[in-house]
């Protein structure tokens, strides 16, 4: 999920030791599968498997699901499906835009589970088109604060690599690129001993609605139904929720 950085930051945080392990491990290795199906098996020359597998392992992801997904994916081990990527836009309360990106071999399937989810936790789907325009995709690389890491010592390693601003949100910085440079970017980071979280692209809000405490928890009950999709891959939103919204919403 993506909608307020510092949230979406602390979710990624959590995610790992979240109640839906099993949901998110399904995820990872779905993407370890199709970066494998789609440029090789071999992750030192495939980037974008490289970088799933990274994430697969910072999530506890065991290396044996990793491996097996790998092969499946590059055709080593039969059984792997034909996953097609797909767009759906909607809104949640409060006028919230909401990507859902899907990743599925049966849209009819997918299609369902995410209609059900909106309509039944106060949001609409809406007309290709109607929300992705306030949506950029961009590379987001998340780097965990260490002890003596400045925003001046991660803009430093990065800045040749075509980063274009760091931001800071509390417990890591995020990086933001074009899509294309994400992985120059993470390299370059590997390259000055700096550890990062997490290196993809994702839809960037251009522009964020303010929501009170209420209207963030409509939001967040929509996308956790949206995330309990099997087809959901990632969620993006454009909400914006203050520091003491957020300490409300931690105390649930």
């Amino acid at each position: 999920m993506s909608g307020h950085s510092k949230w979406a930051t602390t979710k990624h945080k959590k995610a790992a030791i979240d109640a839906k392990r099993g949901k998110l491990f399904a995820r990872l290795v779905k993407n370890i599968e199709v970066a494998a199906r789609t440029g090789g098996g071999d992750p030192a020359g495939n980037p974008t498997l490289f970088d799933a597998i990274q994430k697969a392992k910072r999530n506890s992801v065991p290396a044996d699901n990793i491996d097996r997904a790998v092969k499946r994916g590059s055709g080593a081990e039969a059984g792997g499906a034909d996953y097609e990527t797909i767009m759906y836009e909607g809104y949640a309360s409060g006028g919230v835009a909401v990507l859902v990106e899907c990743l599925t071999d049966n849209r009819n399937r997918a299609a369902s589970d995410v209609r059900v989810a909106f309509t039944r936790n106060g949001g609409t789907l809406a007309d290709p088109g109607s929300v992705s325009y306030l949506f950029n995709r961009r590379g987001v690389v998340i780097v965990p604060k260490s002890d003596g890491l400045t925003e001046d010592d991660v803009l430093t390693a990065v800045l040749d690599a075509g980063a274009e601003e760091v931001n800071d949100h509390g417990e890591a910085f995020q990086v933001l690129s074009e899509a294309s440079d994400v992985v120059a970017v993470r390299t370059a980071l590997q390259d000055a001993g700096l550890d990062y979280d997490s290196a993809e692209a994702q839809f960037v809000p251009s522009m964020e609605v303010e929501v009170d405490v209420e209207g963030a928890r409509k939001v967040l009950r929509l996308i956790d139904a949206l995330e309990d999709c099997d087809d959901v891959q990632n969620v993006f939103a454009n909400f914006d929720a203050s520091d003491e919204v957020l300490a409300a919403l931690d105390e649930d």
